[in-house]
């Protein structure tokens, strides 16, 4: 049945289309000083007619060619997401915004926001439903015509589990001065369960630990996770921001009976961004975790992980190509790596391996702001856990992602 709604939405604007007072498009705000926490809000809508309603959405598809130490599982496309979101001006200080994902096609469907704003102050907004946890900068802006690369980031991910979310409630504001403004924003949500460090990937795992089907329902300590970050930009210079997540992931009482220690699971962030010369973009993320992981468990999964990117990217061109007025060509190059176990054996005092370093060199091609065609180049270098010689991945991967 909600096909069948999504569907007949998509009919009903593709009818109206022709009707351009009927649709009107509400473009993202560029002139004011926009922030990562205003990355939910500051997308392309449609409003239809007088409707309080507001419609969006964005896909991403592509093809690629892989192959690991000379052995290729061949050709693929890939269809990796399709979202819609909806908001609506409830009144004038009261908004809401929801956002639905299709992943891989059809094989997993999230409800990945949908929250309430009541505005109070600039400096004081309440905010609760299914919340977007601010750790790091790309689990606030993650949408893919938004980036120039095909693969998000390994760190936000993997060490991180982009994208995030969880039901609860917290504050968020914004303050500006000259060419200076600061947010912050705090959250308490449901958390993890003990899939962190009981899951398929034989590692501790944040993103295993995020599926928990029922963590819409209620917590799975009983206690609740906390989420803050505070980010400062300068218009000339950038944007960095600090960010924390913490809470307990285990089950550690029933009926009342304490069974286990307290298991805590620590995230920190640091990521920024800035222009060089007002065109070179660079952004990056650093992330780092920590997980309180049972004694006498296997030292393949780690008490400590961390991970971090850069990325940079050059406009070559911009003016007019095939009639596309606004057109622009950037390369791109990104450099990441993760380490899934900082820790050391016990046996041998020797480090632990598990890890990845990567290169993604690029060029991408925008007809306009919203609609991106990417072209990479990935390839990885990834030890195991005794560290022997890496095995290499590399492969080219073209697609597209475009808002609608």
């Amino acid at each position: 049945m909600r096909y069948i709604f999504v569907l007949f939405i998509l009919f009903s604007l593709g009818l109206q289309a022709q009707d351009s007072a009927f649709i009107k498009r509400i473009p993202r705000d560029t002139s004011a000083m926009v922030m990562n926490s205003d990355a939910i809000f500051n997308r392309p809508f449609l409003v239809i007619g007088k409707s309080p309603i507001a419609i969006g959405g964005y896909l991403e598809a592509n093809t690629q060619y892989m192959g690991t130490d000379g052995v290729s599982d061949g050709f693929s496309f890939q269809f990796r997401r399709f979202t819609l979101f909806f908001s609506s001006t409830i009144s004038k200080r009261i908004k809401f915004l929801s956002e639905i994902e299709f992943e891989d096609g059809t094989k997993e469907i999230n409800l990945e926001y949908a929250a309430m704003d009541l505005e109070l102050h600039p400096m004081l907004n309440l905010r609760g439903g299914i919340v977007m946890n601010p750790i790091g900068a790309f689990n606030q802006n993650h949408d893919g015509p938004r980036w120039e690369f095909i693969d998000r980031p390994l760190s936000a991910t993997t060490i991180l589990p982009a994208t995030l979310s969880n039901v609860g409630f917290g504050l968020h504001g914004k303050v500006f001065a000259h060419n200076m403004s600061l947010a912050y924003e705090l959250y308490f949500t449901n958390g993890f369960d003990g899939k962190i460090i009981d899951n398929a990937d034989n590692r501790t795992s944040l993103a295993a630990g995020k599926s928990n089907a029922e963590k819409f329902e209620e917590s799975n300590s009983g206690l609740p996770m906390t989420t803050a970050k505070i980010a400062l930009k300068h218009r000339k210079i950038g944007e960095i921001g600090l960010s924390t997540m913490f809470g307990v992931y285990n089950k550690w009482k029933m009926d009342g009976v304490v069974v286990d220690a307290q298991r805590w699971a620590n995230a920190f962030a640091v990521d920024f961004n800035t222009t060089i010369a007002n065109q070179t973009v660079v952004n990056g993320e650093v992330d780092m975790v920590s997980v309180n992981v049972p004694s006498g468990i296997a030292q393949q999964f780690g008490k400590q992980q961390m991970g971090f990117y850069v990325d940079v990217v050059q406009p070559l061109y911009k003016g007019s190509i095939l009639k596309f007025e606004k057109a622009k060509i950037n390369a791109c190059f990104r450099f990441e790596y993760v380490d899934y176990n900082l820790g050391k054996f016990t046996q041998t005092n020797g480090n632990i391996g598990d890890d990845i370093l990567a290169i993604v060199p690029g060029v991408s091609f925008r007809p306009s702001a919203q609609t991106v065609l990417r072209l990479n180049y990935r390839y990885h270098w990834q030890h195991d856990l005794l560290i022997n010689p890496a095995s290499q991945t590399s492969g080219l991967q073209f697609g597209f992602s475009t808002y609608f």
